[in-house]
């Protein structure tokens, strides 16, 4: 079945993009729905083309597009079926990214660069979105860049059930890897009480983009140091950090992110780091060709599943992390 229908008699329709089809699936068998049947390829100059197989006409179209590398290609993807929806008259119309594309350029550092964060909303407004969803924004600001609703979904209730079943009789201690994730370890600390601690890094004024030294600011000797982050990409930040840790008396180290890119080095860092589990989501696809036991992938797909029917029944997407109706 590819729609589902409301008691006000509105179809809800899922769509899937090619970057990571398994994810769309899982998505909609909690759903009770099967993704639209799309034909998409490239022409022999790469430029993509979409068409759906069946009629979208006064649907509520979801279409969830992973963007793991190549990027470009998979947003661009998800941008032309956004519009073949509003062509072919889809009521409305929600673009869900399970990780947002280039949320790491989310302000100029420095004259004359671009902010991409923005330009992506900007791109998905023109398209024809009329709603966004996410998971684990690198900055909530964000969901300020597109001129509609966004719903911003949080992992940390998935990936905190797993710490407490599998660390819940440790002496934890949350650890920030750098000042620009405090707010994200605060939330840690809440749902865990445990204390806090930071990775302080000092650079070297002599070498650009160099760190000379990690402090660690707060209690871990002697306790199970969980560093959290919203991704871990080429894993640099969060091998030294467990190095740092180590260094400072803890007796384990667990790496948490919920979006698992591993760019370049990253799978053999981890692989010779001092961490002892790594906890990702499938936000993003992680290849069976990745051979890493220390590898732990948790299933987004309950969540964002949960949040489409929220979205589909005009209930509350914040109930779901809150608690209130």
């Amino acid at each position: 079945m590819s729609r589902l229908q409301s008691p006000n008699r509105k179809n809800l329709m899922l769509f899937s993009g090619r970057s990571y089809p398994e994810l769309a699936v899982e998505v909609g068998a909690y759903l009770g729905v099967k993704p639209v049947a799309t034909n998409a390829y490239e022409f022999a100059n790469g430029e993509i083309f979409v068409r759906f197989e069946e009629s979208v006409r006064g649907c509520d179209a979801f279409v969830i597009q992973s963007h793991a590398s190549p990027v470009n290609e998979w947003v661009m993807e998800q941008l032309l079926m956004v519009d073949a929806l509003k062509r072919a008259s889809a009521k409305r119309i929600t673009a869900v990214l399970p990780f947002y594309p280039y949320a790491r350029q989310d302000k100029k550092h420095r004259g004359r660069e671009p902010i991409s964060a923005r330009l992506i909303a900007d791109l998905f407004l023109a398209a024809g979105a009329h709603r966004l969803m996410a998971v684990d924004l690198h900055t909530s600001q964000i969901q300020g860049f597109f001129d509609g609703p966004v719903d911003h979904l949080f992992a940390l209730p998935l990936l905190a059930e797993h710490v407490e079943r599998r660390y819940g009789d440790d002496r934890l201690t949350i650890v920030a890897p750098d000042a620009g994730r405090v707010r994200v370890a605060e939330r840690w600390t809440d749902r865990l009480g445990c204390p806090l601690a930071i990775i302080h890094k000092r650079r070297d004024p002599d070498v650009p983009n160099e760190v000379k030294m990690l402090e660690v600011v707060g209690q871990v000797a002697g306790r199970t140091c969980l560093i959290v982050d919203d991704m871990i990409d080429t894993g640099g930040t969060i091998t030294k950090a467990a190095e740092a840790l180590s260094d400072q008396g803890a007796t384990d180290v667990v790496a948490i992110s919920t979006h698992a890119v591993l760019s370049g080095p990253a799978i053999d860092r981890l692989k010779n780091s001092r961490i002892s589990e790594v906890v990702v989501t499938n936000t993003l696809p992680v290849s069976d060709e990745i051979k890493l036991d220390k590898l732990t992938v948790l299933s987004i797909a309950p969540l964002i599943a949960r949040a489409i029917r929220e979205v589909f029944q005009d209930g509350s997407v914040t109930s779901l992390f809150d608690g209130h109706a």
